[in-house]
């Protein structure tokens, strides 16, 4: 939002340094962004008279010309404009000046005739001809030829940025969407006259009127979605006088950044500058019937807007019509069919509030956000519309550009009511840990309009953003001064940080998958339902029954996940049709398991996958070592066959307590072929909630043993099927307490042992933590072992 600090001054007098205002405003809550004094790059250019003008004796096409500048004597100019004539009045670029974009002037020769100086184009200084309509032709810009500027006594010498009133300070500000009320020339003076405590002067508008006919008779407005449009308000103008604006008002529009176009739509941009409040001026005779219609758009409805372009709208688009079609888009921008041109006779002024949300959406899904839109999408005063009108039309009086007809329409769909709050010093000071009184409580809100009536403060209906104390105590911070509340040190207690139990576990399990050389992938929830033929899964296999999704972005993506194998398969084998020799790869993914309620229950699976330099006890051992980490005890494994998935001979299940907490082996051979892989790949899954369940606590560290371990070494013969780590166990158990480690260290077949028998031998160290161990008692312990084995499992020691 641009500030002209000449505009301010109109309502309340600031005279405080650029610098100074700028730091001022942004300390009480209304942020400058950039100050700026127009005209800056100007310098040394001023009023001249042409004396005379003689052709040039080198060229058909320039011109000498003998300049008064205020000096003692006139100095020589050439120039090749065709529009100059004795006694104009022109802008002189005077040797060593400079003009906009950095062009400096400096005195030389021109067909050998000295040039001191340079008449001035209104585009050399970075002007157009919006700016000066009637000064304006091919050429040089001729002062005197615009009817403001011969009204005032300009001189030769004069400087020319303070000749033509370019001269303004212009300030911008950030404005918050919260506060709409300062995208006006008023609100920010409300701000500025409560910063600096000067004084805060607001017109009412004044309108004769005395037009030609009477208003119901020539216009009648409807607003069947009156939740659209809290407030519409209209007034007509008659014998309308098209024409430029006047010099002051186009040069405010211009300090503010807004194109001066025509008297009347320069009014309305004036208004909506000055107010806050958009307008919008129609053509009368493009309203059919006399009738506007504030509705909803129809589906398919077209409505080329003043931009020229064709837009279709649909009904959750606020259109203004008349009695047979959409002359508007409400709150954005008017149609080509209803706008003002040179011919204009009489003209409706639209000053209307409509529901932000409507406008915000309907602009975004034109793609079309403007001036109005922006404002209106962020909450309007509806009791600003009648002012704002009436405005506009003692300006049309002002300027002598038509005749008001009498009366008004204002249709009131919701009559907003005020907020009243409490004022609570106690609280206030309480939040903003500051002792202010309630009396400069009070003084400060009063500043701001607020009405205040003992400890009952009544919210101004611009204020839509002051619901609650604490909106209050804001007020009354901004103006005590944020700079003068004391710093103290923060009370109360704080929230100690930490990951979760499940983010540690995760951690550590990640840590083990990496130091084992796996990298971590992350895959998608959603997969097609042909996934599961893939890993083999019967067609009634009840896993199958997995939610599926309502707006999927293919078959591919249609149903959320019952396993992760799918996804660890599919970026095994991309890899390895990618020709990488080898890989090594884990996922703590989600998977989805339907609920008989319609939704899911959402457990984490910890997945494993590798292919290359690894086999079945690879693969083993690497779970073996992420048990080991969170301590998992009680592990077995046991041998499974039913697995589809999996070879049928190097598939096991990882078991704890009895209870299966996961799975792991080489894939079925059909399986990779069907994602086109010839090698072995391996793969393990793991229940997330199961390792929390069954991890162990945090170890405790004790010393290093003071005495030595005996080691003694066995081997036993017994059936082949008997699995390794069922015979670890028997010899844990086995042991009277002075066991420590048990380390497999050979297994054989073959003669001299019995067909269908194998020999395993271990080595067994043992120790106690309070003395020295006798042989004896080592060979103790390893016959209770020996005597277990044999009752148990059959295994006699070799």
């Amino acid at each position: 939002m641009k500030l002209s600090r000449e505009w301010l001054n109109e309502f309340t007098p600031v005279s405080a340094p650029d610098r100074d205002f700028a730091e001022a405003m942004t300390l009480s809550g209304s942020k400058v962004e950039i100050t700026e004094v127009e005209g800056a790059e100007i310098e040394n250019v001023v009023v001249g008279k042409v004396l005379s003008l003689i052709r040039h004796p080198n060229s058909d096409h320039m011109w000498i010309c003998q300049v008064d500048i205020g000096g003692a004597a006139p100095i020589q100019i050439v120039t090749g404009a065709q529009n100059v004539r004795e006694g104009d009045l022109v802008p002189v670029a005077k040797d060593g000046s400079t003009l906009p974009g950095g062009v400096h002037i400096t005195a030389g020769t021109l067909r050998g005739e000295a040039s001191v100086g340079m008449l001035c184009s209104y585009k050399e200084l970075g002007m157009t001809d919006h700016d000066w309509p009637l000064s304006i032709v091919d050429g040089i810009f001729i002062l005197n030829s615009d009817p403001d500027l011969s009204a005032r006594d300009l001189r030769p010498g004069d400087d020319l940025r303070a000749a033509i009133g370019y001269h303004d300070h212009v300030v911008e500000f950030e404005i918050t969407p919260n506060r709409p009320d300062c995208l006006s020339v008023i609100g920010l003076a409300r701000e500025a006259a409560a910063t600096f405590g000067t004084p805060l002067t607001l017109h009412t508008p004044e309108v004769k009127g005395g037009g030609p006919g009477a208003l119901r008779d020539l216009l009648d407005v409807e607003t069947p979605d009156a939740d659209l449009c809290p407030r519409y308000t209209a007034r007509m103008v008659r014998n309308v006088k098209i024409g430029p604006s006047p010099l002051w008002m186009r040069q405010r529009l211009r300090a503010m950044g807004v194109r001066p176009i025509n008297n009347i739509v320069d009014i309305t941009n004036y208004v909506m500058l000055e107010y806050g409040q958009p307008m919008h001026a129609f053509d009368y005779r493009y309203v059919k019937g006399g009738r506007i219609i504030v509705r909803r758009a129809k589906d398919g409805e077209t409505l080329t807007t003043l931009d020229g372009t064709p837009r279709k709208l649909n009904p959750s688009m606020l259109v203004i019509a008349d009695a047979h079609r959409a002359v508007g888009l409400a709150g954005i921008m008017g149609g080509e069919n209803s706008e003002i041109v040179d011919d204009t006779v009489d003209v409706v002024f639209e000053s209307a509030n409509f529901d932000g949300t409507c406008i915000r959406k309907g602009a975004l899904a034109l793609g079309m956000r403007t001036e109005a839109s922006a404002k209106f999408e962020k909450g309007l005063d509806p009791m600003n519309t009648l002012p704002a009108v009436n405005r506009a039309c003692e300006l049309v009086e002002l300027l002598g550009a038509g005749e008001v007809v009498d009366g008004v329409i204002d249709i009131l769909n919701h009559v907003p009511q005020p907020t009243v709050l409490d004022l609570e010093p106690e609280k206030i000071n309480d939040l903003l840990g500051t002792d202010v009184s309630g009396e400069e409580m009070a003084s400060i809100l009063r500043k701001l309009d607020f009405q205040v009536e003992g400890d009952r403060i009544t919210v101004p209906s611009w204020r839509g953003d002051v619901l609650t104390m604490a909106d209050l105590a804001e007020e009354v911070a901004r103006f005590h001064g944020y700079n003068r509340i004391p710093v103290t040190l923060m009370r109360g207690t704080t929230t100690q940080g930490g990951y979760s139990p499940a983010q540690r576990l995760e951690r550590r399990l990640g840590q083990t998958c990496r130091s084992a050389g796996y990298d971590e992938i992350i895959t998608y929830s959603f997969i097609s339902p042909t996934y599961y033929d893939k890993i083999g899964w019967a067609p009634e296999d009840p896993r199958r029954r997995s939610l599926k999704i309502l707006n999927p972005l293919g078959e591919d993506t249609s149903i959320m996940r019952t396993t992760t194998l799918p996804s660890m398969l599919e970026i095994l084998a991309r890899n390895y049709n990618f020709r990488n020799k080898n890989a090594r790869l884990y996922e703590l993914g989600r998977i989805y398991l339907p609920r008989a309620d319609g939704l899911a229950d959402e457990p984490k699976v910890l997945s494993l996958g590798a292919y290359g330099d690894i086999d079945f006890f690879g693969l083993k051992g690497v779970v073996e070592a992420l048990l080991h980490s969170i301590r998992v005890g009680g592990v077995s494994y046991q041998a499974c066959r039913d697995n589809a998935s999996y070879h049928p001979g190097r598939c096991a299940t990882v078991c704890v307590g009895g209870e299966q907490i996961g799975v792991l082996g080489q894939i079925h051979p059909t399986v990779c072929a069907n994602y086109g892989v010839d090698t072995a790949l391996y793969c393990a899954e793991l229940s997330f909630e199961a390792l929390m369940r069954f991890q162990g606590p945090e170890p405790e560290y004790v010393p290093l043993p003071k005495f030595p371990s005996v080691a003694r070494d066995i081997a036993v013969v017994c059936d082949a099927s008997i699995p390794v780590a069922t015979l670890e166990n028997c010899i844990s158990r086995g042991a009277r307490g002075l066991l420590k480690e048990v380390e497999l260290f050979d297994i054989y077949t073959g003669a001299p042992i019995p067909a269908g028998k194998k020999s395993v031998a271990f080595n067994l160290t043992l120790r106690s933590d309070e003395r020295s161990l006798t042989a004896a008692e080592a060979d103790e312990d390893v016959k209770s072992v020996l005597e277990l084995l044999q009752k148990e499992l059959g295994a006699v020691l070799r």
